[in-house]
């Protein structure tokens, strides 16, 4: 239940308001301790009807929330037989809700030790009835004190790499307090993902699908020091920046191989009286090469697309022609500015698609390999 501090503290986010009665709050959970119970109560204190658990595969000794939990009429329990990750957790309330509750409207995700408040949770629940068409993301600020320091720098660094790499500019990248519009579930079931990358992958499928969000500040709480929390630092945050990571190493690979046949080709080429046509060549020649393992490698190995293969080779080549272009003038315009020769313009070269790199993500994954908009509902299974 909630603290009469907090009533005090939060007196006019209390209460029920209209609406409130046609979301449901949703709580995946792993081996929960008495805080979950807490999350419970206060969801329903600050005016939810709708609560719905998943039980992703607790072991017998954490049972006992659950069961509690049970005994609230506003609260259904969902089960796993064995733990499948968080993302898979959200996927089994999301196909529950498009078979079973389609009386409602929208839902507030929210995680289960307790760090996500009713109050916040609320003003999510509130902004969503007033602007369903936007996903509501409660935020954080990570420059608060009491924000562990490795906290506070994955989600600095994360936020940057999604706002270079992604186009995608949001403060809190991995934030669980969320509400979405039941309209989306059945398109967010077809996400990728099972663990905590899922809820990453439901950011770069909203900005492919043009599903706009919204800040909403929320109050920043980590309690003993985020000890509670089942994400892997190694195994989990690869699969997070999975795409980005499998993207950098294809280009890291094809930059090596266009850096050696550009500097290779402006060697043979060292006689030759005119810069631009020496570097244009150069360009051209490397990047012919290079372009044909980054296309391979992008298409097998990062992106996942429904368009035909004759499709993505044209636009990729399209991209490939512009982006050497944009290299050529560059690197001519800079090399020829400063003087530089030889291996200086190779560095030169080195600044210039570096910047590029950032460029090309972003289209290459809304546009070369786009994946198809879908409404259709996907059925997951038991």
């Amino acid at each position: 239940m909630l603290t009469e501090e907090n009533k005090i503290c939060n007196p006019a986010r209390l209460g029920a308001p209209a609406g409130l009665e046609q979301l449901m709050v949703v709580v995946p959970s792993l081996n929960p301790d008495e805080k979950l119970i807490q999350v419970v109560d206060g969801m329903i204190d600050a005016g939810f009807s709708h609560v719905l658990l998943v039980d992703d595969g607790s072991d017998k000794d954490h049972w006992k929330p659950f069961l509690d939990a049970e005994q609230r009429p506003q609260c259904t329990v969902l089960r796993h037989e064995q733990n499948r990750g968080k993302g898979r957790a959200l996927k089994t309330a999301f196909d529950y809700i498009c078979r079973q509750r389609q009386d409602i409207q929208g839902i507030i995700t929210v995680d289960g030790d307790n760090q996500h408040k009713p109050w916040d949770a609320r003003r999510l629940g509130e902004a969503l009835l007033l602007e369903p068409a936007v996903v509501m993301m409660g935020v954080r600020n990570f420059k608060e004190h009491q924000v562990p320091l490795h906290n506070r720098m994955g989600n600095t660094i994360t936020s940057m790499v999604f706002r270079m790499l992604c186009g995608i500019a949001l403060s809190d990248t991995q934030t669980g307090l969320r509400g979405i519009s039941s309209t989306y579930l059945p398109q967010f079931l077809g996400v990728e993902g099972e663990r905590f990358e899922y809820e990453t992958n439901m950011l770069l499928y909203m900005k492919t699908a043009g599903i706009g969000f919204r800040e909403i500040p929320i109050e920043t709480v980590y309690i003993e020091n985020n000890a509670t929390s089942h994400f892997n630092p190694l195994t989990d945050s690869a699969k997070i920046y999975g795409p980005i990571l499998k993207f950098a190493g294809g280009s890291v690979a094809s930059a090596v191989i266009d850096l050696v046949l550009f500097t290779f080709l402006v060697w043979m080429l060292r006689d030759m009286p005119s810069l631009n046509r020496q570097i244009l060549i150069a360009t051209a020649g490397a990047r012919s090469v290079s372009s044909l393992f980054n296309y391979a490698f992008n298409r097998r190995a990062v992106f996942s697309s429904d368009e035909p293969k004759r499709v993505t080779i044209l636009r990729y080549y399209l991209l490939c022609v512009l982006q050497m272009l944009i290299s050529y003038k560059g690197v001519a315009l800079l090399a020829g500015a400063a003087g530089f020769t030889g291996i200086g313009k190779t560095a030169v070269k080195l600044v210039v698609d570096t910047v590029l790199f950032a460029l090309t993500f972003q289209i290459q994954r809304e546009w070369v390999f786009r994946k198809k908009k879908s409404d259709s509902y996907i059925d997951i299974g038991e």
